[in-house]
């Protein structure tokens, strides 16, 4: 099910968020109910559609086994900061 929902912007946040959408091929609605999804975690990400460039890139990187981001930007970090 489906409600109109009105809200109030600013007119460059609105054009701006236009171009955005159509750039991803999806309406507004689609945009801000995907945001609206993605800030209330109340579905699994994999519900949440991905742009066409997300899409696109998604795999294209291959790390190795045991890798951890975690550990890999605490030590550029440590490395940045000495």
């Amino acid at each position: 099910m489906t409600k109109k929902l009105t809200l109030k912007m600013n007119d460059k946040i609105i054009e701006r968020a236009k171009r955005y959408a159509a750039k991803r091929r999806q309406s507004l609605s689609q945009l801000v109910e995907d945001y609206f999804r993605f800030l209330s975690e109340k579905e699994p990400a994999e519900n949440i559609r991905m742009s066409p460039t997300v899409e696109e890139l998604s795999g294209s990187v291959k790390l190795p086994s045991g890798y951890d981001p975690k550990t890999d930007y605490s030590r550029y970090l440590a490395q940045k900061y000495s």
